[in-house]
């Protein structure tokens, strides 16, 4: 098919003992088949770790490059939520009831809750003996309101998980979560008696420490899946004052210095052509009214993913020490694009300055937040800040911005939420030592979120369900990524993205794409990944026949109807 004829390896021959076993003979014992994690990052530029080009520490992310593989094409859907019913059911958002947000459109496409014509890949391993565990951010069913009855039937434990811990909701403060759950209770960072930091609470380090502890409680007599969703690098702008201390003065130079060293850097590891283009540059560094705001906004957020990859390495760790560490398959990848989202839209009536005593009521610590994703204070009654301080503290919430939301994406166009390439690529790091034997290898093959059922469903030898507690259901999306690990193509015709509005679809290297509202733009991915030469001219007759693709996939995934805005 199309895709044989784009595809470039850097390396030819990778042992593959497994994945042979389970294609050529029944399968092999539960407990010789492979772990599998799954690790997604929220809201983060596909130049933002350092073995895809950044200066940010992240040493564990790297090792496992190093000793693993690095796809240079794969992708997301560009949001958020639509990105996780995806990886969690290998079809395409709107076939999972997610197109959009949370909210029920009564639509089929858009009711905004993970609908049972999909599986999650903990409902389709399970069958296989595997247990499953999920840490972190859920985001694929509305979340509690306060003051409504709390509707569990799509949190975790109701789709396939066996343990649980994690914000059901997309945001919410780092240093006091709210809809934290634990299996399928909500709790509070002090009420929850399995687990209590010795450092002061911090939702990233409590998600690595509880998939570490489940790690270190797992029977190694049967494989597991674990789903493990930070909410770093999301806003709000919350990091420990030593991580930030890391970078301290690493952004003072601004904007474009740091974008012209990450290609650099980026041309040399091979995770973008020799002769990519940068893309145009957005905001003026010296236009800025407080340089000093405008460096600390990138150094926490560089904190946040530091502290990541640390938890990261604990992860890691619990592996080694239990010995699961060589038959388990690793994978990491991000949701969406860098966040160009400013905060602008948040109530700021409560704003005020820093003083020597609270000016509101203190919230008990015993109480439950529900829907409080913009806080106006701190549970010790303190106002929350969006300006005026430096990020970082539980009183701050901020995010950092498009200017940098730019940098983050070097060198690629626009941000989360579109479907040019700032807004769906990602990195996937792919590691597993009894799997792959090859070492800080690339693979050019363009793959999609949609993939990683598939993967999931090969690898542990489980039978994907046509029906499911009496439900018929859709068949899976993607292709196995297996092949892929073995420097083997994809049978695939193309790829297809929507959200709200903004559309695109992939054929071969040819990239058809549009902004809501605006004409289609034409690319050729393999000259032009950062999408600045339009050809969408100089061919209308491929732009008619992809736009009539994707046209019939919004047809046959419920991308139509849309909602009306």
């Amino acid at each position: 098919m199309l895709y044989k004829k784009s595809v470039v390896f850097i390396a030819s021959l990778t042992s593959f003992p497994l994945a042979s076993v389970l294609a050529n003979s029944p399968l092999p014992p539960v407990s010789d088949r492979p772990n599998i994690i799954i690790v997604m990052s929220d809201d983060m530029g596909y130049s933002d770790i350092g073995c895809y080009g950044s200066e940010v520490q992240t040493p564990t992310l790297d090792g496992l490059a190093a000793e693993g593989l690095r796809f240079t094409q794969f992708y997301n859907t560009g949001r958020c939520c639509p990105t996780r019913a995806s990886l969690l059911t290998g079809l395409y958002p709107h076939q999972a009831g997610i197109g959009w947000m949370t909210n029920d459109r009564k639509l089929e496409g858009y009711r905004g809750d993970l609908n049972r014509k999909s599986v999650t890949i903990a409902e389709a391993l399970k069958p296989a003996g595997y247990s499953t565990y999920c840490v972190g951010k859920w985001h694929v069913t509305p979340h509690p309101i306060l003051g409504e009855a709390v509707r569990k039937h799509n949190w975790p434990l109701q789709r396939g998980f066996d343990r649980y811990y994690g914000i059901i909701n997309g945001a919410s403060s780092l240093w006091d979560p709210n809809s934290l759950v634990r299996d399928n209770e909500l709790v509070t960072i002090k009420n929850d008696s399995a687990y209590q930091p010795a450092e002061p609470y911090h939702f990233t380090d409590a998600i690595s420490d509880n998939a570490a502890m489940y790690i270190q409680k797992h029977d190694t007599k049967t494989p597991f899946f674990m789903y493990v969703a930070y909410t770093a690098a999301h806003w709000p702008l919350h990091a420990r004052p030593k991580d930030i201390a890391k970078y301290e003065g690493k952004y003072d130079e601004g904007y474009q210095p740091i974008r012209k060293a990450r290609l650099a850097r980026m041309k040399e590891l091979g995770v973008v052509a020799a002769d990519a283009e940068l893309s145009p540059l957005v905001g003026d560094w010296d236009a800025n009214e407080d340089l000093e705001m405008e460096s600390a906004l990138m150094e926490v957020y560089a904190a946040m993913i530091d502290q990541m990859d640390q938890g990261i390495g604990r992860i890691v760790d619990a592996l080694k020490q239990t010995g699961q560490f060589d038959n388990t398959l690793i994978l990491f990848l991000q949701d969406n694009g860098a966040c160009q989202e400013a905060l602008e839209w948040m109530d700021t009536s409560s704003q005020g300055p820093r003083g020597a005593f609270p000016s509101l009521n203190p919230v008990p610590d015993d109480v439950i937040h529900y829907d409080d994703s913009q806080p106006k204070q701190t549970r010790d009654g303190w106002p929350i800040l969006f300006g005026g301080e430096l990020p970082g503290p539980v009183d701050t919430y901020m995010a950092y911005g498009e200017a940098w939301a730019n940098v983050c994406n070097t060198p690629f166009r626009e941000y989360k939420h579109f479907v040019h390439e700032g807004g769906i690529s990602t990195p996937l790091i792919a590691h597993w030592p009894k799997g792959i034997s090859e070492k800080n290898q690339l693979r050019a093959e363009p793959s999609h979120l949609i993939d990683l059922m598939a993967t999931c469903v090969d690898l542990s030898g489980a039978k994907y369900p046509s029906v499911l507690n009496g439900e018929n259901i859709r068949p899976m999306e993607g292709r196995s990524l297996v092949p892929v690990f073995a420097s083997q193509a994809l049978d695939r015709e193309a790829l297809y993205w929507e959200h709200e509005g903004n559309q695109a679809v992939r054929v071969g290297d040819s990239k058809l794409v549009m902004k809501k509202g605006r004409p289609w733009e034409l690319y050729d991915i393999s000259e032009d990944r950062s999408e600045l030469h339009d050809l969408s001219k100089a061919k209308p007759e491929l732009v008619a026949k992809m736009a009539a693709m994707w046209k019939d996939y919004a047809v046959r995934t419920h991308v139509f109807p849309r909602p009306e805005e």
